[in-house]
């Protein structure tokens, strides 16, 4: 079950036989905010709720703004930008990303929030696309999934530490001062792209035609759809997490911020797994973490009546969703030929669709009178789709390379 495309193989700096780890480090910290802002906005839905005297089904529209800001975004930026520099680009992203992260903060309505939520959301795609790429073209022969892997893992360990300590801030001091939080971290970001990221030159520089030409691809289109769909399981759970573990595990609020880290170490966890996988065989490596997250997430229903299986549970949500993520990755980038960066990208757009498409469905079963566990039902089935569609992928993609 290994890709059937051949493995593009970038520019010269793929010659390396060391790994650049100050680059890594840095792109991995625009991961974590990245990470931080688009997760610490579901650990304080009930708050952002209260304050601004709307339900909390209605506060997931700042979520789903969020992904949809990263949906028209990724590929916007992606073709449009595709003649920038890719260090000048990456830079100008994060100072992009900081500044809809200010306007969160000082956001006086609820409609005004959803539209800095929409603003913060524009630069995440093409940003984890571009920074894949890069991390890609730095990273030793061999082990291009584990460099991709490793940008991801700021988004991993971003819910071991951001999301519950941004968490927990908000709890406690206002959900505002969360996104203080993540302006810094993105602050602190442009600061290390410019100072340890080299000008990326083994990185080709297309045009935005060029680019669009990933939108031809059909095994472009169907990887992205894949992970559209199998991805929203993870999301229709996570979105409603605190109220699910409050309401339904009888957990106490004060205990959330720490099962949010157990989610953000299965994050970790499952990101690790899953670049190693995908190095040894990628598509493999998809079907396992598809596969697991289907059986998580249907045995979640019943998990999450009890503190403690519910927190375990939550482990390995974020282990299953993590794992995948690195895989989708580096199969877009193998299928994509020449127009890598929007198809990279593109990624991030189908995974936040995802996540757009999980909070409303997870939000519409809670409104129907289904209960907190219902989302999990939703993102079980979800999965299935995703396992399915996967299948029908890659028969397409042999028969094509026949």
């Amino acid at each position: 079950m290994t890709s059937t495309v051949a493995t593009q193989t970038p520019a010269p700096e793929a010659e390396r036989t060391g790994w650049h780890i100050p680059a890594m480090l840095a792109l991995a910290l625009g991961g974590f905010g990245i990470g931080t802002t688009e997760f610490v906005t579901m650990g304080l839905l009930p708050d952002i709720a209260s304050a601004m005297r709307v339900s909390e089904p209605t506060a997931g529209h700042a979520v789903s703004a969020y992904a949809l800001g990263v949906v028209v975004g990724a590929p916007l930026i992606a073709a449009l930008a595709a003649r920038v520099p890719r260090k000048r680009l990456l830079v100008a992203l994060m100072v992009a990303f900081t500044i809809g992260n200010a306007a969160t903060v000082i956001a006086p309505t609820f409609e005004t929030l959803v539209i800095a939520r929409f603003v913060s959301g524009l630069p995440h795609g093409a940003y984890f696309g571009v920074a894949s790429l890069a991390a890609a073209t730095l990273a030793p022969v061999g082990q291009r999934a584990k460099a991709v892997a490793a940008v991801m893992l700021g988004l991993s360990a971003a819910n071991v530490v951001g999301v519950p300590s941004a968490t927990w801030l908000g709890q406690h001091l206002g959900w505002r001062d969360a996104f203080v939080v993540v302006a810094v971290i993105g602050i602190a970001t442009v600061a290390a792209l410019i100072r340890f990221v080299p000008q990326l030159h083994g990185i080709r520089i297309t045009n935005p035609m060029t680019e669009l030409g990933a939108l031809r691809r059909s095994q472009v289109l169907l990887t992205l759809l894949v992970g559209a769909i199998g991805f929203g399981g993870m999301f229709a759970v996570y979105t409603y997490i605190t109220t699910t573990l409050t309401d339904v595990a009888g957990l106490r609020l004060g205990l959330v911020p720490f099962v949010l880290m157990l989610f953000g170490l299965g994050m970790v966890a499952g990101n690790i797994v899953g670049g190693i996988l995908a190095d040894r065989g990628v598509d493999r490596a998809i079907y396992v973490a598809m596969i697991a997250m289907v059986v998580i997430l249907a045995g979640f229903v019943a998990a999450a009546h009890n503190p403690y299986t519910a927190a375990i549970g939550a482990f390995f949500i974020g282990a299953s969703g993590a794992a995948l993520a690195p895989g989708l990755q580096t199969r877009l980038m193998d299928v994509a030929a020449d127009a890598q960066t929007l198809a990279a990208a593109l990624n991030h757009a189908a995974l936040n669709i995802a996540n757009a498409a999980g909070a409303w469905l997870g939000g519409l079963v809670i409104a129907a009178g289904l209960g907190y566990t219902a989302p999990a039902t939703v993102g079980a089935g979800l999965a299935v789709l995703g396992v399915l569609l996967f299948t029908v992928t890659v028969w397409t993609g042999r028969r094509s390379a026949v």
